[in-house]
Formats: C-alpha cells, structure tokens, sequence
C-alpha cells in the first residue's frame, strides 16, 4: 500500500515512467505533461510495449492494441478492426501495428507519408517506427522504409538482404545483418555511422534521435553517436545485458536478473527506475520518460525461475526478443557435453523438450521457431527457455513469443 500510495503521488506530479508489473501490468516513470504515464485500466496482460515522443502504445495478449498520451495527431486511435496484432511501433507522432498475417497498420500523423505502407504491404516479421518516418523487415531479409527521406533514411544500402532487425533515429537508420554487423545509412552529422570497431558480434541494436545503442553477443553494450547528456557513456559493470533502447537523450538496458539500467539526462526522473519493481521482460524509452515492461505470471512461474538459475553453461542472448516467427539462442558450453533445450510456459508447464546432443567446449547458436515438442504453435505470451547439459549444469532466460 506504501509503494502503492507513493507511486500516486509521483503519478499526479508528473514525474513518472512506465513498466510492466507481475500481473501483466505497466509501470511508468519520468515527464507525464500529456499522460504518456497515464496506462488505462484495466493495466494488465500486456507482452510489449513501445514509446513515441509523448504517447505510449501497449500490445495485449489478446492481439489488441492500447494507445495513451499525445494524441493530438491521432496516434492513439487505433484503426479497426483492433485484433491479430503481434507487434507494435511508436514513431515520433504517429504509430505502427504489425499484423499476424504480415502486413502492417499505419495511423497517426502522415505529413511525410510514414504511416502509407509501400506495397506489398505482406511477408514483414518486424516494423521500427522514428522521426517521421517508418521501417519494416521482410521474413526473406530485406529492409523497407518510407516517409520523410531528406537524409537518405529510407535509402537502404545495396545489398538489400542479410537483415534480421531494424531501428530508425532522428534521420538515419541502423539495420543489424545476420552476420553481427551493424549498417548505417542517412544522416551521420552526430557520428551514427562511426560504428566502434570491431563491427561485428551485435544480436540487437537501437536507434536514438542522435545517439546508437548496439548489444553484444557478450552481454555488453557498445554506444555512439552524440554524448552531451552522458546518454553513451554506458554504467558498470558493463555486461549480462539482453535488451536495450535509446531514444532521445537518455538510454536504457534490461539485464538478465530483469532489472533495468538507465543512464543519460534525468531531469524528469526518467532515468530513476523505481525500486518496488523487478523482474522486466522488456522496455521502451520515451522523450522524457521511460516504460517497462514485467512478466505476467504466478508465483509458481518465480519459484520455476529461481530452481533455473545458471551455473556454467550460460545463455549469452535469445535474439530477437520478443520472438516473431524464430530466435537464435546464442549459449556458452564450458566443456564437451550433451546439452538438451526446455522450454516452460507461465505456469512453469514444461512445454518443449529437444535433445541438442553433444556440444563442444564454446559458443553454440540453435534455432527456435516457438513451437512445442509436438511441433505445434505456442500462444502468444512470456516464456522461460532453459538449456541443461550433461553435467547437471543449466541456464535459462525469460522471452516474449509474439506471433
């Protein structure tokens, strides 16, 4: 009731951000001028979340999509029918929904055309919005981008293939290729494209209004691009980070223990995670505030999580997550052994069982598709995959599976 009582308070302020709690539901943080902090009741069974200029969008597990904040553009208006979303975007004004058939659902301001999808508007598994302009990623690897293009944002770079994420900035672009190297293209006048050598072994990257984030393989974050505000200049230890997100003047990375690290320009309070909460499984940064999001399970799914805690062999990144039709797990084996995936829905119901065989002392990568031992469909909604070797040595992580 205190923490309860205390989070009213900073809510009426307007110095507040936003996560997801345990039961599904948001948490905010940081600037709350247009109600961007503002999550509408009932705040519950959310599995992701994104954040504009002052509005915020949440995706349900039901496929719909809720919108609050600045709407003075439309953003928030979700167009009918509002179902079958498996992902979610928000530009600067306006917003993006990725359907479950591929295509994708524009609204919001279009001065530059950003919310007209250019045709075939089919087979994307993935959709960044940024500063008046949009992206997506096609299931066979290419980027597509439209809207405003005065920088050559939308101009993406031959060869046009090997993607597997995208991220939009203030007027430049980051695509990230299968291989773990970053390609820039627009505008560089903050230095977005002096990407830190070496250019390779990146599972995630993040565009900000003027700054980049990039995730190693290793857990570490690398960042570039403008520093005034401290937003590059990535906390220590340096390391166990499995998402991150960099918008305009602060940054954020979630940490495997699922806790969130903030660092860059905090006059609002959006760099101040809130110390009542734990357990996130995904964030998102706006303006001036921040959101995160946190599981929606039971008791019996932490009780799950604490007997999965790592020993020696290591999961080092599950990418990309949320999962939209398949993940690589990228994972550390200390030395030769047989090593079999599991992988545990909400409930703490073992739901996939897959020997991998033997594998030697390194690092592996093995493919998920979000299927089950019987090869069937997993319902949307949060997940723990958890490798076990021979040596009763095992490691797990919390994903989102959005289909």
């Amino acid at each position: 009731m205190k923490a309860l009582a205390v989070l009213s308070a900073l809510l009426m302020l307007g110095f507040v951000g936003l996560a997801l709690a345990q039961d599904g539901s948001i948490v905010a943080w940081g600037r709350n001028n247009l109600g961007q902090c503002n999550v509408p009741s009932p705040s519950e069974g959310f599995v992701a979340v994104s954040a504009g200029l002052g509005h915020s969008i949440g995706l349900k597990e039901d496929g719909s999509i809720v919108a609050w904040g600045d709407n003075y553009s439309g953003q928030c208006n979700v167009p009918s029918p509002n179902e079958a979303f498996v992902a979610v975007a928000a530009g600067e004004w306006h917003s993006l929904g990725l359907k479950a058939d591929g295509s994708i659902v524009a609204w919001g301001l279009n001065e530059y055309g950003e919310c007209d999808v250019p045709s075939p508007n089919e087979d994307f598994v993935a959709v960044a919005g940024a500063w008046r302009f949009s992206l997506g990623l096609k299931e066979d690897g290419s980027i597509v981008a439209w809207g405003m293009n005065d920088h050559g944002q939308c101009n993406v770079p031959s060869p046009n293939e090997g993607f597997m994420a995208v991220s939009g900035g203030g007027s430049y672009s980051l695509g990230l290729k299968e291989d773990g190297s970053i390609v820039p293209w627009g505008n560089n006048g903050e230095g977005q494209f002096n990407i830190p050598l070496p250019n390779e072994g990146f599972v995630a990257v993040s565009a900000g209004v003027w700054h980049c984030l990039a995730l190693k393989d290793d857990g570490s974050i690398v960042a570039w691009g403008r520093n005034n505000y401290g937003q590059c200049d990535v906390p220590s230890p340096n390391e166990d980070f499995v998402a991150l997100n960099g918008r305009w003047y602060h940054s954020l990375g979630l940490k495997e223990d699922g806790s969130i690290v903030a660092w860059g320009r905090n006059q609002y309070g959006q760099c101040i995670v809130p110390d009542t909460y734990e357990g996130f499984v995904a964030l998102a940064g706006g303006r001036y505030y921040s959101l995160g999001m946190r599981e929606d399970g039971s008791s019996s799914v932490d009780e799950t999580y604490d007997l999965l805690i790592h020993s020696t062999l290591s999961i080092n990144t599950v990418h990309p997550n949320p999962i939209i039709s398949s993940a690589s797990v990228v994972f550390q084996s200390p030395e030769l052994a047989s090593v079999t995936l599991e992988v545990y829905d909400v409930s703490g119901r073992l739901v996939k069982n897959q020997e991998l065989g033997a594998q030697s002392e390194g690092q592996h990568s093995i493919l998920w598709n979000g299927s089950s031992s019987n090869g069937e469909t997993l319902a949307n909604g949060v997940y723990i995959i958890r490798l076990v070797s021979g040596y009763e040595s095992s490691s797990s992580t919390r994903v989102i599976l959005l289909r």
